[in-house]
């Protein structure tokens, strides 16, 4: 294989940009021209395609977002969209592609496959939702974001005697918010995966009054409900005074940290020695801080499990 091309696709996450890199940079070492693809599969769609150099990757392994922009594009999911695509990547002669994203970025990856155009996966995701590894790309640096945020919301917490509901990302996966409020002592923990007895909630806090307890944080996944809608509940059930913040947009933001970009690195890197060995078709991860490969079909027939372990854990510790 002598011309790759890479893509990042749906929510940016911090850690892609040194995935890119990784990609470019392992790529030239042996030889391999390397393209980019600009603005996902709505660049490759387009032709927003250019040849990337050494210095191309210069200077971005420790920036959020990503260089090569990102989108989501209906259109590609359809045959005629792919057929555009496909007909970009044969004008330019590129043979392979990686594809750094999440589920949908997958599942474009595995189309192209099918149609001859083998691609390798990078998980790129704060959600943590992907199956075939243990965490995906800029988890990690969302996840401190979060715990930065909890942190100084206790603080005034503390001062004004309030119950906060925090609401963090998570639509489908609970990951940020287990691990989160487990990390910054959060009273409560709501995810997706489980659900909630208010009244049980209303008896926790109520418990915790009497013992003495002044205020609380309770972290709140969007998957479950918004935290706007979570507190008039808390509100009708107990009578406390509650406040509302919404992290937002920010929990993707950030320079990213060093295991993100450690995990990046090593991920990028090994979706180019698939390509160079044209075993594509797959997705790469990390289990047990080895790294791995599965099938697309695999990824797509597994399921990411929030660790229920540390579910119960938090609520113990949060008597």
């Amino acid at each position: 294989m002598k011309k790759i091309g890479v893509l990042t696709s749906g929510g940016d996450s911090p850690g892609m940009n040194a995935a890119v890199r990784a990609v470019v940079r392992k790529a030239i070492f042996h030889d391999i021209e390397v393209f980019g693809i600009f603005g996902g599969y709505t660049g490759l769609i387009n032709g927003n395609i250019k040849k990337l150099e050494l210095g191309s990757v210069g200077d971005i392994i420790h920036r959020g977002g990503t260089m090569l922009y990102s989108a989501r594009c209906e259109e590609f999911k359809t045959a005629e969209g792919q057929s555009k695509g496909i007909e970009q990547l044969e004008q330019l002669g590129i043979e392979g592609l990686v594809v750094i994203g999440g589920d949908g970025s997958y599942r474009g990856a595995m189309a192209l496959t099918e149609q001859g155009y083998p691609c390798v996966g990078v998980p790129g995701t704060i959600d943590n939702d992907i199956s075939g590894t243990q965490y995906t790309i800029g988890f990690d640096t969302a996840l401190n974001t979060v715990i930065d945020a909890i942190d100084k919301i206790r603080d005034t917490a503390t001062s004004h005697e309030r119950t906060f509901i925090i609401e963090v990302m998570g639509r489908d996966a609970g990951d940020i918010a287990l691990w989160a409020g487990l990390a910054g002592g959060a009273e409560t923990i709501l995810i997706p995966e489980v659900g909630y007895d208010m009244n049980e909630i209303a008896a926790r806090l109520q418990k915790g009054l009497e013992r003495g307890k002044k205020h609380s944080v309770i972290i709140v996944a969007e998957g479950v409900c918004s935290g706007v809608e979570f507190a008039k509940q808390v509100e009708a059930a107990t009578n406390f005074e509650t406040r509302v913040s919404v992290l937002g947009h920010m929990q993707r933001g950030g320079s990213p940290t060093a295991f993100d970009r450690v995990l990046a690195s090593r991920l990028g890197a090994k979706a180019v020695e698939l390509l160079m060995a044209n075993n594509g078709g797959r997705a790469v991860g990390i289990e047990n801080n080895q790294l791995v490969d599965h099938t697309f079909a695999d990824i797509f027939a597994g399921q990411h499990r929030v660790d229920l372990e540390m579910y119960h854990l938090s609520q113990e510790l949060s008597i």
